[in-house]
């Protein structure tokens, strides 16, 4: 009866969103949006960009030699670059998007995580599933800004929304883009208002923000109620949602970061930002969890807890590596140059190249070595500095896949980057602590929960 007594104690827990954390995230806000500012008065009176052309020039004719069409689209786009909007302005507007569909995909990961809890029936989670259902409260906003964003930026972001592409008699009339048409277009004229390409993303956001609130819902009602009525109702919501994520996700994928090179296509790239999505959230929840436990929160979580999430960041770390490599290795072997193209840009020009090799350097070879052993996962400081480690990462890894392929030679890491990455980052960590702050913090009467306190690994 007291073992009793005192679960029910821990089970009622509640973090406090304390003032001095909100100044701390009030700080890195202002200080976010103070280097954004900086990079923007910088990039406003530099020239930069023009320097490159001659790197700019060895990529284009790397495939002009076997892909007359490849070296146009480059060199379409690189004319755009400099004959529409201001450099200055279009790295704005990419950095807006770079930043917003990393927070984002953490979002999702969170209701991801969730989802395969209960499809799984684990046990082992029952104390922390509130941390990655605080994260899907980023899902709305981030959804939001996306659509705001592709309406005022669509045209600086993606070369295919541009009219003159698909009109046979124009100079630039590009055979390719325009046999893609329809998946951007339908039902109306190629060239026109992206239809089906705006349903998409308003539907995948709309359904992945209908299934968070129906788990949430049971989630929080179990937790009056009791019984397993609730998770039963949660485990069938989540299997639904899986195999919506399952295509949702991917397609999502294509629409936002892959068409941005429209030219070049990958058939693994749908799971290659999943992977970086799925790793980037396990290091966030894992972050989350362990300073909570370190603030005094989260009683009820053991070294085994931490193991498990060790574990994930780990093994998820070498399964991201593993799409990377399969990926590269492809293209790379088969030497197809429009394909090359994407990997060329991305090695041999002076803004990436070195994002390029720290990306294999930050999110495998770190956190294969730092994780490795058992001891590691099971301890709070390891998983301190290989979480953080794996985030700003992956943050590199979508600077990546986005930046190039807008920017050309004219992108950058500068104060601008940096400075908005720190606004998103205090904006979305308010929104997650004001969402836990608000629930019991471990649920309460979930019914693997004796399990879960009997875990041993």
């Amino acid at each position: 009866m007291a073992a009793h007594a005192h679960d029910s104690h821990i089970a009622d827990e509640r973090y406090i969103f304390k003032p001095q954390t909100k100044r701390t995230l009030l700080i890195v806000l202002v200080v976010g949006l103070a280097l954004f500012a900086l990079g923007v008065i910088l990039a406003m009176n530099s020239g930069h960009g023009h320097d490159d052309h001659a790197t700019s020039r060895a990529a284009t004719a790397l495939t002009a030699s076997a892909d007359q069409h490849g070296a146009a689209d480059t060199h379409a786009a690189d004319e755009h670059a400099h004959h529409g909007t201001a450099p200055w302005l279009k790295r704005i507007y990419t950095s807006l998007w770079h930043n917003n569909i990393f927070f984002v995909g953490i979002g999702i990961i969170g209701l991801f995580f969730i989802a395969i809890q209960y499809a799984a029936q684990a046990g082992w989670s029952a104390p922390i599933k509130r941390i990655p259902l605080a994260l899907g409260h980023w899902m709305p906003i981030g959804g939001l800004i996306m659509i705001a964003l592709f309406f005022v930026a669509g045209h600086d972001l993606f070369h295919w929304t541009h009219g003159y592409l698909y009109d046979k008699n124009h100079a630039e009339y590009d055979a390719i883009i325009d046999g893609k048409a329809p998946y951007f277009f339908w039902p109306m004229a190629a060239g026109s208002f992206p239809v089906f390409y705006v349903v998409r993303m308003v539907a995948f956001f709309g359904l992945w923000y209908m299934f968070f609130t129906w788990i949430k819902r049971e989630m929080l009602a179990e937790d009056l109620s009791g019984g397993t009525n609730h998770w039963y109702k949660m485990r069938k919501y989540s299997a639904i949602f899986l195999v919506i994520f399952g295509f949702s996700s991917s397609i999502g994928a294509w629409d936002w970061v892959m068409s941005i090179d429209t030219h070049w296509y990958s058939t693994m790239f749908g799971w290659y930002v999943f992977a970086s999505w799925w790793v980037t959230g396990l290091a966030t929840i894992t972050l989350i969890v362990v300073n909570l436990k370190d603030a005094g929160y989260l009683k009820m979580v053991n070294s085994n807890h931490l193991h498990d999430l060790g574990k994930f960041v780990f093994a998820f770390s070498i399964f991201w590596t593993y799409i990377w490599f399969g990926q590269f290795l492809l293209i790379y072997y088969a030497h197809i140059p429009e394909e090359t193209i994407y990997f060329v840009q991305r090695m041999k020009n002076a803004p990436y190249s070195w994002v390029f090799y720290a990306n294999l350097l930050l999110n495998f070879v770190l956190p294969f070595l730092l994780l490795m052993t058992r001891d590691a996962k099971r301890q709070m400081s390891m998983l301190k500095v290989v979480c953080p480690i794996v985030i700003v990462g992956h943050w590199f890894d979508f600077y990546n896949m986005v930046t190039p392929g807008v920017m050309q030679q004219n992108g950058g890491v500068g104060f601008l980057e940096i400075g908005l990455a720190l606004t998103f980052l205090a904006a979305f960590l308010w929104v997650v602590l004001t969402a836990l702050s608000k629930v019991q913090l471990v649920a309460k009467n979930h019914p693997f929960m004796a399990e879960s306190l009997n875990h041993h690994i």
